[in-house]
């Protein structure tokens, strides 16, 4: 993802809905008072803030790397908290931290095996990693986005690009965690329900996420024709209700490396 691809006006759009992942994976997280952290995905580090206060840590870093959501994050630097422009693929830290937390970023990073191996080895003995992801790529709002890119002129406009999904199922993660050294952990599927105010509010959804990927590999006037076919294709596959009930599956997954 290109570091003007993202919008933070339109993923803010539903800001409560996407916090409430964020704060359960946050319980999960043990406090490291005086110890260090890392938020991998900041965004515009409003919650990076309350994941620095909550963990009591002494030092925490916000990475990100969308210089339009970071511009918003200067406002909450300070008191141990610092915000960086960088990207997961290069996360090598020289020093380990005590915690390495994402919140709804890794599902853009490919290889998660190799991944995982990178994010532990940034981490200190007794240290936690914790993760969010959505794990909702078999609903239509994310299925219709695929098939709509294979079609013309999309397919051709984007060189046939199609977007890869890196996300695993629940019990893979499980099985990684234990072979990678943790001594307790915790992995669970969970499906948070939303209520929007019609069916066409999926699709202002998904364009503060998935379809930014598809956005920044068009021209203009191509991704509006892809935006118009999406949305026809979507409002065909779902059933028109008000509120429209919105399931969305996400998957939380926490370790803690052995002393």
């Amino acid at each position: 993802m290109t570091s003007s691809a993202w919008d933070p006006g339109q993923y803010e759009r539903f800001r409560d809905e996407r916090s409430q992942p964020f704060f359960d994976l946050l319980e999960l997280v043990r406090p490291i008072p005086g110890g260090r952290a890392v938020d991998l995905g900041c965004g515009t580090g409003d919650l990076t803030q309350v994941l620095h206060e909550r963990t009591a840590a002494r030092a925490t870093i916000g990475l990100d790397n969308s210089e339009t959501m970071l511009a918003a994050s200067a406002r909450h630097a300070g008191h141990g908290l610092t915000f960086k422009l960088g990207t997961i693929l290069r996360f090598a830290p020289r020093t380990p931290f005590d915690l390495v937390f994402s919140n709804a970023a890794l599902q853009w990073v490919p290889e998660h095996a190799k991944l995982f191996e990178r994010l532990v080895a940034g981490l200190a003995p007794g240290g936690q990693l914790a993760v969010q992801m959505p794990s909702n790529w078999d609903h239509p709002s994310h299925t219709l986005a695929h098939d709509v890119a294979r079609e013309e002129p999309f397919a051709s406009e984007m060189g046939g690009y199609v977007r890869q999904i890196p996300v695993m199922a629940p019990e893979w993660y499980a099985e990684l965690l234990d072979r990678l050294g943790f001594a307790s952990q915790h992995v669970r599927m969970q499906v948070y329900t939303h209520h929007l105010g019609s069916r066409e509010d999926v699709v202002e959804w998904v364009k503060g996420t998935l379809l930014t990927d598809y956005k920044q590999r068009m021209r203009p006037e191509v991704y509006e024709r892809y935006l118009a076919r999406y949305r026809e294709r979507l409002m065909a596959a779902l059933e028109d209700r008000r509120p429209y009930f919105y399931a969305f599956k996400r998957l939380l997954i926490w370790g803690q490396r052995g002393g």
